[in-house]
Parts: C-alpha cells; sequence; structure tokens
C-alpha cells in the first residue's frame, strides 16, 4: 500500500524517559509503515534543554506559529532532585508552560473512554472535559526565600514612574514568598476559547474560581468571564441550548462529584492541573487522559496529559519489561496528524487517524491491554501484554480493519 503523503510538517517534540521510548516505538510500528511522515523535530529532553538554555523550548512554541500543528511528548519539569540527577545549571522551567505562555492558549482535557472500563464515580456516564487555562500563575511565578525577619511588599511602577506599594508581611523569621500574576488579554482569550469550544461540543460550561478569598487576582478572572459572556455568548448559548455557570471551585468540585458528566469544566491554570487528573484517575486512568492546546489564532499542540513514566524508565534502563500504557501519547500522534489533514484538505490523513483510534479502542475491548487497563476492566478475558507488544496488537487490529 502507497504511503499517506504529507503537504506541512507536524512540529514535533521529543521529551524524556519512558513516554521518549514509546514516542519512538509508535512512529517506528504504527506511524512510519503507513504515512510518509514530515516532521519539524525539536528535542526537549532534558539534556538537549540543559544544552541549549531552554532556548530549544521556545524555538519549538516559535515553529508550531508557523505550521500551525504540534505533537509533543510527557517532558521532565526538574525539582531540586532532578537538578543533581541531571547535574542541571538552572532548574528550567515547565516546558508546557513556556509553550502556552507563547501560544497564549487554552488546554482542553478529556478522558479516552472504554466500555469495559466503568468510572469510579458511578455516577459519570458521560466523559468530563477540563478547561485549562494555559498562561500565568504559579507557572510563571517568582519566588523567594526568606532568611529572616524583615518586611515583604508588592510594589509597581507604572509607566509614568509613580509607585504603589502594599506590605505583603512583617516576617519575624524565615519564611517564603510567591508573586504570581496574569494579564487581562490572556483571561479573554481564555473565556473566548472556552465559550466557542462549548458552543462547537454543543455542551454546557462551568467556570470556578476562588474570588471570595482572592477578590482582586480570581475576581478578575471571574468578571472578564461574565462581560463576555454577556456581550459575545448569551444569545449563542441560548440558541445552542446550553448554559454558562459559575461557581467557587470548593462548590464546583462537590457539583462535578454528583454530575453525570457530559460538560466542560473550565479552570485556572494550577487547578486545571490537578483537576484533569482527578478526572482522569477518576474515569480509569491517568494515561487514558488526551491534551489539546488551541490558541486564539488557531495553532494546535497535541499532547499526552501524564507524565513520563519515571519508575518504569528506570526498569528499562534495568533491561526489565515493562507493560506503560501509550494510548494517550498515542491519541496525541492521530489528534495531531487528524488536525493537519483536516487543515491540509488530506482526507487520507484523516481516515489514517480514525481509524487508528478506532484500532486501538477495539484491541483493549477485545482483552489486549497493559498492566494498568488490566486491573481497571470488567472483561472476563484478559491478555496482558508489554509496551511494545500492546502497539504490535494495534498494529495487527489496525491491519485487519
Amino acid at each position: 500500500m502507497a504511503k499517506i503523503i504529507m503537504k506541512t510538517p507536524l512540529v514535533e517534540m521529543d521529551g524524556d524517559e519512558m513516554t521518549r521510548v514509546i514516542w519512538k516505538m509508535i512512529k517506528d510500528i504504527l506511524l512510519l509503515p503507513y504515512i510518509d511522515l514530515k516532521t519539524e523535530y525539536y528535542d526537549l529532553g532534558l539534556e538537549y534543554r540543559e544544552k541549549t538554555g531552554d532556548r530549544v523550548t521556545i524555538d519549538s512554541a516559535i515553529a508550531t506559529k508557523k505550521y500551525g500543528v504540534a505533537v509533543k511528548c510527557a517532558t521532565i519539569t526538574p525539582n531540586a532532585e532532578r537538578v543533581r540527577e541531571y547535574d542541571l545549571t538552572e532548574m528550567w522551567k515547565s516546558p508546557n508552560g513556556t509553550i502556552r505562555a507563547v501560544l497564549d492558549g487554552t488546554v482542553f482535557r478529556a478522558p479516552i473512554l472504554l466500555s469495559s472500563i466503568k468510572p469510579f464515580v458511578k455516577t459519570w456516564v458521560k466523559p468530563i472535559t477540563i478547561a485549562r487555562h494555559a498562561y500565568g500563575d504559579v507557572y510563571r511565578d517568582v519566588e523567594y526565600r526568606v532568611p529572616g525577619a524583615g518586611k515583604a511588599e508588592l510594589v509597581f511602577t507604572n509607566e509614568n514612574g509613580e509607585v504603589t506599594r502594599q506590605t505583603i508581611h512583617d516576617f519575624d523569621g524565615a519564611g517564603v514568598i510567591l508573586g504570581m500574576h496574569n494579564i487581562d488579554k490572556s483571561i479573554e482569550s481564555f473565556a473566548r476559547s472556552c465559550f466557542n469550544y462549548a458552543l462547537d461540543q454543543k455542551q454546557d460550561i462551568w467556570f470556578a474560581t476562588k474570588d471570595t478569598i482572592s477578590k482582586k487576582y480570581d475576581h478578575t478572572f471571574k468578571d472578564i468571564f461574565q462581560e463576555i459572556y454577556e456581550k459575545e455568548y448569551d444569545e449563542k448559548f441560548k440558541a445552542a441550548g446550553i448554559e454558562y455557570f459559575y461557581t467557587l471551585i470548593d462548590d464546583a468540585v462537590a457539583r462535578v462529584v454528583r454530575s453525570e458528566g457530559g460538560f466542560i469544566w473550565a479552570c485556572k491554570n494550577y487547578d486545571g492541573d490537578v483537576m484533569s487528573d482527578m478526572v482522569a484517575t477518576a474515569f480509569g486512568s491517568l494515561a487514558m487522559m488526551t491534551s489539546i492546546l488551541v490558541s486564539p489564532e488557531g495553532y494546535y499542540e497535541y499532547e499526552a496529559a501524564h507524565g513520563t513514566v519515571q519508575r518504569h524508565y528506570y526498569q528499562h534502563l534495568r533491561g526489565e519489561e515493562t507493560s506503560t500504557n501509550s494510548m494517550a501519547t498515542l491519541f496525541a500522534w492521530t489528534g495531531a496528524l487528524r488536525k493537519r489533514g483536516e487543515l491540509d484538505g488530506i482526507a487520507e490523513l484523516v481516515e489514517f487517524a480514525d481509524k487508528m483510534d478506532r484500532a486501538s479502542i477495539l484491541t483493549i475491548e477485545n482483552g489486549i491491554m497493559t498492566k494498568d487497563l488490566a486491573a481497571l476492566s470488567n472483561l472476563r478475558e484478559i491478555k496482558t501484554v508489554n509496551t511494545e507488544d500492546f502497539l504490535k496488537e494495534v498494529k495487527k487490529t489496525f491491519d485487519a480493519m
């Protein structure tokens, strides 16, 4: 069979540890035999980020603006332990945070549903999509370790040189300070992306912050969402028969647990990070959640919502067999290929992506899966396979289809 020809490259962002190993397996087993794969490659592995002073991360985001579609492998966000492990000169920022800041988009995360795996929350019968703001908060913070007694102030100098200051805290001993920021333009983009996505999906959208405590920071999010909704989307939502709903984040958590699902839950950056893991786990597995960054300008970046699977990577380095779930990483590739096909008018590429998704799900529903899913599945006959063999089984299913 002739390979599918691509017109425009994908921006390919390679990553770290076990997901980097899986990344290559997916390409070799499931993509290259069928597609004349065109990518502009960027190595976001921690060693190369260190070598380039993290410039490679910025370059990959800029390339995404050029080509429109990117696919990203999971990457390490280093902590103090990782700094020692990789002998880093700096505790580099989250690559995802850097890319989101450049693209100014919203991250939409949704679970991959299987009929043989029931959600832990028994009322959930429909998927819940997390819409995560993709700029600012702790991902762009400034931190300071207070060594001893002293006064901490929040100081702002406007463009005319006028200074305002507020006391943060009078320290009588050691402590720590965190400075966060956000910008109205990014919050506005976040709101419009959420409302547009809700209209596209014809789903209700919930938004939640803690504005009763954070009366300036969180309240600004609430006010901007409400203003944009009333001016631009109220009539559109009524015509579509969907609803925009605001509540406090703690109330939202309670409502979500009691719901049947089937809506979009918009969250600030850190809230979305945490809640997407909760939703993914409750639906079955962190390795079964897709993630797509959509910018207001129409740039798309696809990735898995989980991390680099460090424990399995160390097993892999010791020559031990692993059974690592590759579904979310595979869906990142198929999502990016589908979007590339849609933008370039390549129906064969869209059909390939749809078929590969179905093949991977059908493989699991036929009882062949990795260990994490075997522990959750209600199928009577299950064959547990290793990381590579699962992808080979998907290939068999795909070829049979």
